[in-house]
């Protein structure tokens, strides 16, 4: 009766020890998967901020654009010349092109030119009265032009609602594109393989017994995702956190959310959406694993996309 019950004491000890693991799993789990969360809305910010700044820049060009429709018909109902205004419009026109392309685009730049463009409409301003005193123009024409400039105004605020819901919904967007690229390992499995090539499964192996590991998933379709070369980095952890790895048969390091992380082994993977199973095999190189509990992570592109455990005993 002794001996039964020191077996049951133990074997109660054992089973509060691995929920014990499990739980600071969970609890590291959850650390990345929040430290992962606010880098991504940091990385969006980005965008958002980058996106409005181009769309606000858009709104001044055509702010201008049509301030300067508005003086080249008045200049030409009073008699005046428009040929540098109408050369103004045609370089305007290209700028605004031009800011379509990302790659060129220079916020300073872009406010130079609408600083010179503002300053030509300003003296086109002074041009216009003077035009008006000579052809003796009445109050009632100066009136008239005050109200298209009030509506313009307006036309401008409505531009400026219509770029700020813009903005939230190209967020909104980004944020859906982003998470819905995602890949996902499923059906994660950890064998064991003796140096003899015999093959183990059911996730508890003894030490002497294992040469490599080969861990298979499934690759869950993802119509969102492209169909192309993808890069899966296997991390195995051992039970005090190290990870696994061997340079001499393939481990190395890759950047995930602007930190370095070493992984135990890597395979490329032609993703084809269709429910492909991978294997990746590490192979120990002759060290030894020590008794407890190991962990599986896998990332592909910048996501941690699945994960599981295996036992050594």
């Amino acid at each position: 009766m002794d001996y039964n019950q020191e077996q049951k004491q133990d074997r109660k000890t054992l089973l509060w020890a691995a929920l014990a693991v499990l739980l600071l799993l969970n609890l590291v789990l959850v650390y990345f998967i929040y430290h992962e969360k606010q880098e991504n809305l940091a990385k969006d910010d980005i965008i958002t901020a980058k996106t409005e700044e181009v769309l606000f820049i858009k709104t001044k060009l055509d702010s201008i654009s049509q301030e300067l429709d508005i003086k080249i018909a008045e200049i030409q109902k009073l008699g005046g010349s428009v040929d540098s205004l109408i050369e103004m419009k045609n370089q305007l026109e290209k700028d605004k092109l031009e800011l379509k392309n990302m790659s060129n685009y220079s916020a300073s730049g872009y406010n130079k030119k609408i600083k010179g463009y503002e300053t030509v409409l300003n003296e086109k301003d002074t041009e216009i009265a003077q035009l008006r005193q000579e052809l003796g123009i009445a109050t009632t024409k100066n009136q008239e032009l005050n109200e298209k400039v009030t509506g313009l105004e307006t036309e401008k605020q409505q531009l400026a609602d219509s770029v700020t819901n813009y903005s939230v919904q190209n967020r909104e967007l980004a944020e859906k594109v982003t998470i819905a690229s995602a890949l996902r390992a499923e059906n994660l499995t950890v064998n064991a393989v003796s140096a003899k090539g015999k093959e183990r499964e059911g996730g508890k192996y003894k030490a002497k017994r294992i040469d490599k590991l080969r861990v298979n998933f499934s690759l869950a379709p993802n119509a969102v995702a492209k169909q192309n070369e993808k890069e899966m980095y296997l991390r195995i952890l051992d039970p005090d956190g190290a990870v696994l790895s061997d340079m001499a048969t393939g481990s190395g390091s890759f950047i995930h959310d602007g930190k370095e992380l070493i992984y135990s082994s890597r395979q490329t993977v032609n993703f084809t959406n269709s429910g492909q199973s991978v294997d990746i095999l590490y192979g120990r190189g002759g060290i030894p694993l020590k008794d407890g509990k190991y962990a599986i992570e896998v990332y592909s592109e910048g996501f941690k996309i699945g994960q599981g455990d295996f036992e050594v005993k």
